[in-house]
């Protein structure tokens, strides 16, 4: 494995966004110069009743809260930062998501299904805002950045799961994160985050994405034990470490009270219960 000059050698990373409500009245409703909120409202209905979901496709959407996890070459957690905090400026997020990627040396994206919508997402908020993503689109073939199957410049965890979606993962990270005894989804939801943004609670949308951050970082450390490039007691040690760095910021960020809150331990699934005296 190669290491980073940086000493980053992965950024593990999530994305909350919003869909953009002049660009819904824009398309959808051309003639009926809706406001935001109304256009908004009157897509999510009629997705609704159309596909049993609300959910507004990405191409629609934009970034409000980015969350990275800088993790070194030993798997462990160097830092976990939401960009541009508290502002969370959708063309800063952007600018900063793609430029600290090269400035980091272009450590290796990780994500959870992060190749179907979380990245497709920042690169079209990235033709938006006029940003240059030439590193990630350079090289040919196989070896360009920006191709699906190269997963030295993006590891998709679900893609590690499914070989590249050859079944579907039912139950998302909030299972796999379980199956690790990590919180997994608490109290808010993907589904809840367009409500929340209207509502002005955008802190609470960054944490829930630092949340988020921190299922995947657990997740990936599993999935290289999975794939032999961590021994499970080593990864158990990394764990130990991570639970101990959150104690120490607790108090300083409430979404670390809150993951810990919930926390707990992997079981060992062969381990025999203690018999009954």
């Amino acid at each position: 494995m190669e290491k980073s000059k940086s000493g980053v050698r992965f950024l593990v990373f999530d994305v909350e966004s919003v869909a953009d409500g002049r660009l819904v009245s824009r398309i959808r409703f051309p003639e009926e110069s809706l406001d935001d909120i109304t256009a908004v409202a009157r897509y999510r209905a009629e997705l609704l009743a159309k596909h049993q979901s609300d959910f507004i496709p990405y191409t629609f959407q934009i970034p409000i809260a980015v969350v990275i996890a800088k993790v070194a070459d030993d798997f462990r957690l160097v830092d976990l930062v939401s960009l541009d905090e508290p502002q969370h400026r959708p063309h800063v997020l952007t600018d900063f998501f793609w430029r600290g990627w090269e400035r980091y040396g272009r450590p290796t994206w990780v994500s959870f299904n992060g190749r179907t919508f979380d990245m497709p997402l920042m690169e079209l908020a990235a033709f938006r805002f006029g940003v240059s993503l030439r590193a990630w689109s350079g090289g040919s073939g196989y070896e360009a950045p920006r191709n699906r199957y190269n997963a030295k410049a993006h590891l998709d965890l679900c893609d590690v799961l499914t070989n590249f979606g050859a079944s579907r993962f039912n139950g998302g990270l909030n299972l796999a994160a379980s199956l690790l005894g990590k919180p997994g989804k608490m109290d808010v939801h993907g589904y809840m985050v367009q409500d929340l943004h209207q509502q002005g609670a955008v802190a609470e949308i960054s944490n829930y994405c630092r949340c988020d951050v921190l299922d995947t970082y657990f997740v990936f450390l599993r999935t290289q034990v999975l794939l032999g490039n961590l021994p499970l007691d080593e990864e158990q040690r990394i764990v130990g470490e991570t639970k101990a760095w959150l104690e120490e910021r607790r108090t300083e960020q409430p979404a670390y009270a809150t993951y810990l809150g919930r926390w707990g331990d992997w079981e060992n699934p062969w381990k025999e219960a203690s018999p009954s005296p």
